[in-house]
């Protein structure tokens, strides 16, 4: 039987996980909550969806066994809580939570009720990185990582002519760390571990919005940096620096061309099967996540290390914070 799931919320995102359970046979979309009946009717139009709920409670109470949660981050933390206390598996959306205390929360409940709780992490279960591991000893000892993820949001255009929308409002838990940020921490955190210390830099707009900035992570032999905004557009790819050579990587989310550059001058492709395309024409690597969710569930590995990988993802993105006096109400409650 496949597992049944619920989507929470009706944006963008989660078109596009509808899209990739398409590519996962063991995972079946069979339920919708909306806040609005007019939006859940619309959603599940679109994909032959036959529930819909505008009650989260009686949607909980169905014979969902999953849900995937795709509100504003703010929203995460209770509405996994009770969607756990139910007994279901969650999928939420990045970033998880606002900050760590409420990661905590969150990981402890899921362990309580012996259900599976994950980030929806795209990149993480993406099999470029895995490719990336296995190809660095190439390049010798390691010495620096960038990764680098600016993505100009089409919302700042508004933003520039006065209009102020949801996600460029901090009030909301919102900021370029919180959106796009977690990407490249995530990933160097689930690819070396915890840095031994951190420094933060970041841009504010006259909102107090933080538009980008950076982190850079002290490691052992090395340093990592990650490189994020919302309000620029990349045109560097993302860089492992070695004493004899490089790995240049395309995209952080979205990996569709893996290099290695030598020192000598000589240049290697690693072959690499490029993701689902788009309706946009882009890759999508979500089908990973997803399935990757269906297999932990499958084996019932509540206490998987991806809670881990979030949970440091989380303790960085608070210190960085904490250094460019950025604080939400949530960092408020004891």
């Amino acid at each position: 039987m496949p597992i049944k799931l619920g989507i929470v919320g009706t944006n963008f995102i989660s078109d596009r996980l509808w899209h990739a359970v398409q590519y996962v046979p063991e995972v079946e979309v069979c339920a919708v909550y909306s806040r609005h009946q007019e939006t859940g009717d619309a959603f599940a139009a679109k994909y032959g969806i036959t529930q819909v709920y505008t009650d989260y409670e009686l949607f909980l109470e169905s014979d969902l066994d999953a849900v995937y949660i795709a509100t504003p981050t703010y929203a995460h933390c209770p509405q996994t809580l009770k969607a756990l206390e139910h007994g279901k598996h969650v999928l939420c959306e990045k970033i998880m939570a606002v900050n760590a205390n409420e990661a905590e929360q969150m990981i402890e409940c899921a362990k309580k009720n012996q259900v599976i709780l994950l980030e929806a992490m795209r990149p993480a279960f993406d099999p470029a990185y895995q490719l990336i591991m296995e190809n660095l000893p190439k390049i010798g000892k390691l010495r620096r990582v960038t990764l680098e993820y600016c993505q100009y949001s089409s919302r700042y255009d508004k933003f520039r002519q006065g209009e102020i929308l949801n996600a460029f409002r901090p009030e909301l838990a919102n900021g370029a760390i919180m959106d796009i940020g977690v990407y490249p921490i995530y990933m160097l955190v689930q690819l070396f571990g915890m840095p031994k210390d951190i420094k933060s830099f970041s841009t504010k707009l006259e909102n107090g919005f933080e538009g980008d900035g950076i982190v850079l992570m002290q490691y052992e032999e090395m340093v990592a940096e990650a490189v994020y905004s919302k309000i620029t557009e990349s045109v560097n790819p993302s860089v492992f620096l070695g004493e004899d050579g490089a790995i240049v990587l395309d995209h952080v989310g979205v990996p569709e061309k893996i290099e290695i550059r030598y020192r000598d001058g000589r240049t290697e492709e690693i072959p690499y099967q490029t993701t689902a395309e788009r309706e946009d024409g882009r890759g999508d690597n979500m089908q990973f996540e997803v399935a990757g969710f269906a297999c932990l569930i499958r084996e019932k590995n509540v206490e998987h290390p991806y809670l881990q990988h979030t949970l440091h993802t989380l303790q960085i993105a608070d210190e960085a914070r904490k250094q460019n006096g950025i604080v939400f109400d949530a960092d408020l409650v004891l």
